[in-house]
């Protein structure tokens, strides 16, 4: 439990540091008091368990692979985290420790065991049914151990127990990238006595039973590709074109990005059905229409910028360029102090795993420990030379601040050079300029007549 006690702040933290936003979506469902088995999708490895951790108040206690804790410093962080470890024929198979079939039998047998004492004490588990962890917009084909756990931890009280299941749905909209966005979105629970009589008898049609309802509760709290290419195509309209397809989206709350990512995927499906021409399309000129951009070192928001009246134009160039001289002095102060421990973690992400799925525990992990380092360097290498606690307070004090804003800057300063270059593309070429609206323009066009398309077959389906 030293995780609950020392570790759950410092990780709530650096979760917040991490993510731009951290969303739960009707969070008082992830608060739902135990006995409560949460079942999740895995896209991230060991980020899940952490997002949910540090957003429900009670102790969660974690199932996972057997093979993180054949480490002796992973076992110890594991188990500091409240994780139970679960065999898989796989792993036992292929890896250090091999087991017999029957000790493996054995093994899960004891660890379900584990998992009824734990309702008993009306505590909560968090297991992942994929059984593995793949960075995509996926959800794998579920595994009956979660309900096979539920079902028998109830059996075991005759059906008395009043466990639940509470399906949750982790959303990550760009996973390895450091300051982008979760979103949480927990599903109502399924009452576990309610497939009471159906264990009574088959209690494997009760698991696959209850394993489908699992399922069906989770797609509906994700956003679901099939293959990379429709991942692509619908990550393209969603970065490019999201605010034009969906104008009344609130900035406060990742729910409508979650809405119009669904949206969009579903919309792909129905058209490859219905008006497959129209998708292809769509595909070949965004893909042509980015791809210019990328040549010439624009983003879509610059070349927009850019049609402003000259006037309008000319007075925001001013406005920001203004912000950035000023601004530059305290970026420079940030960048400094905080350059080295800002970069160090995704050095040593990169060079630790080839897994996406990897990359952003570790990052965060490593990050932890840089900044904490560095801060605490750098602070007393300050009072050694000034000899004065107030300015080693107030240096201190400044370092989290400015290193905030020396991103915010950087970020500033990577717009202004795209608009910049649209401006000038403006100047000098204005064929290609006029080209590159007209392609943009069609596609908006296209993209708005499949809205249209789309909305309208989906209300004529409820009526």
């Amino acid at each position: 439990m030293l995780f609950y006690t020392v570790m759950k702040p410092l990780v709530q933290v650096a979760l917040r540091v991490f993510f731009r936003q951290l969303e739960v979506r009707n969070p008082k469902r992830l608060q739902v008091p135990g006995p409560l088995l949460i079942v999740g999708n895995h896209p991230n490895t060991l980020m899940d368990p952490l997002v949910v951790a540090v957003n429900r108040r009670d102790p969660i206690a974690f199932l996972a692979k057997s093979t993180f804790f054949q480490n002796p410093i992973l076992k110890a962080i594991m188990e500091s985290g409240n994780s139970i470890p679960i065999y898989r024929r796989q792993d036992v198979e292929t890896g250090a420790e091999k087991l017999t079939p029957e000790q493996l039998a054995a093994q899960n047998e004891a660890i379900f065991g584990r998992c009824y004492d734990y309702f008993d004490r009306r505590g909560t588990i968090m297991i992942f049914p994929e059984g593995t962890s793949v960075q995509e917009r996926r959800l794998r084909p579920l595994k009956t151990g979660a309900a096979r756990i539920a079902l028998g931890a109830e059996a075991r009280r005759n059906f008395q127990m009043g466990l639940q299941i509470l399906p949750l749905g982790i959303n990550y909209f760009d996973p390895q990238r450091f300051r982008s966005d979760a979103f949480l979105n927990p599903g109502p629970t399924i009452r576990v006595a309610d497939y009471a009589d159906l264990y009574r008898q088959d209690p494997e049609a009760a698991a696959d039973a209850l394993t489908e309802e699992i399922r069906q509760r989770l797609e509906v709290r994700l956003v679901i590709t099939r293959d990379a290419a429709e991942d692509e195509l619908s990550q393209q309209v969603e970065r490019t074109f999201g605010s034009h397809l969906n104008p009344d989206d609130d900035p406060t709350t990742l729910y409508d990005n979650f809405q119009l990512s669904r949206t969009v995927q579903q919309g792909i499906l129905y058209f490859e059905q219905h008006a497959p021409a129209r998708l292809a399309e769509v595909r070949e000129q965004l893909s042509a229409y980015l791809s210019e951009l990328r040549q010439l070192g624009l983003t879509d928001e610059a070349l927009e910028s850019g049609r402003q009246r000259p006037g309008t134009r000319l007075s925001r160039a001013a406005k920001a360029t203004l912000r950035l001289v000023l601004g530059f002095p305290v970026y420079l102060y940030g960048a400094i102090n905080n350059y080295l421990p800002y970069k160090l973690p995704s050095m040593v992400a990169r060079r630790a795993t080839k897994d996406a799925e990897f990359v952003a525990p570790i990052m965060l992990v490593t990050g932890m420990l840089t900044f904490s380092l560095a801060y605490v360097l750098q602070t007393m290498l300050v009072h050694h030379f000034t000899q004065d606690w107030r300015w080693t307070t107030l240096y201190a004090l400044s370092l989290a601040p400015t290193g905030f804003y020396a991103l915010s800057y950087w970020n500033n300063l990577e717009t202004r050079v795209h608009r910049l270059r649209a401006l000038r593309l403006f100047r000098r070429e204005p064929a290609r300029t006029a080209g590159l609206l007209r392609q943009r323009g069609h596609i908006l066009q296209l993209l708005g007549e499949a809205r249209a398309a789309y909305l309208a077959a989906r209300t004529a389906q409820r009526a």
